[in-house]
């Protein structure tokens, strides 16, 4: 089990945690300040959909710690915002991270992964076997990072829409 000073000290956040499921190059590569995804098309649409979606929510972009921010946190529910459920299993570990954080901070809370292009939700709870997805997520992470270098490439069906395709393929 982590505690909150192994990840405030490992500076593990949700787009981390999110970006291990999705790809470990583009995780290294985020870490170490390459940041090519502020001119990305697709990134900037979800974030209008994020803005734009649930306005009547009043606690939106809730950030703790300076480590994760959550886009709802309502009182009985975190809400995450996606553009789209293509990355699924990265969008729900991203979710099951924030409910553990915030259950060492002693808040109990269920997730809810929003898709409002599609029309659709997905409820998370964070149980004893999803506990140990995250544990195994971090140590993985820390693996991943804890490399002089990045990993080797790894084609994927979705490298062509990331905004990292060019660094990688070019």
């Amino acid at each position: 089990m982590f505690d909150r000073t192994d990840l405030q000290r490992l500076k593990i956040n949700g787009v981390k945690i999110n970006y291990l499921y999705v790809c470990e190059r583009k995780l290294w590569l985020f870490d170490r300040g390459i940041q090519l995804e502020e001119n990305s098309e697709k990134v900037l649409l979800g974030k209008l959909l994020s803005e734009y979606s649930y306005p009547s929510e009043t606690r939106r972009e809730v950030l703790i710690d300076d480590l994760i921010k959550i886009d709802v946190m309502g009182e009985e529910e975190i809400r995450e915002i996606k553009y789209s459920n293509s990355l699924a299993s990265a969008n729900r570990i991203q979710i099951l991270y924030y409910l553990y954080y915030l259950k060492m901070l002693g808040i109990e809370r269920k997730g809810i992964i929003n898709y409002p292009k599609m029309r659709r939700m997905e409820e998370v709870s964070l149980t004893p076997e999803a506990e140990r997805e995250v544990e195994q997520a971090i140590k993985r992470v820390e693996e991943v990072l804890s490399s002089p270098r990045p990993p080797e490439v790894k084609r994927k069906s979705y490298c062509p829409k990331c905004a990292y395709y060019e660094f990688c393929f070019g």
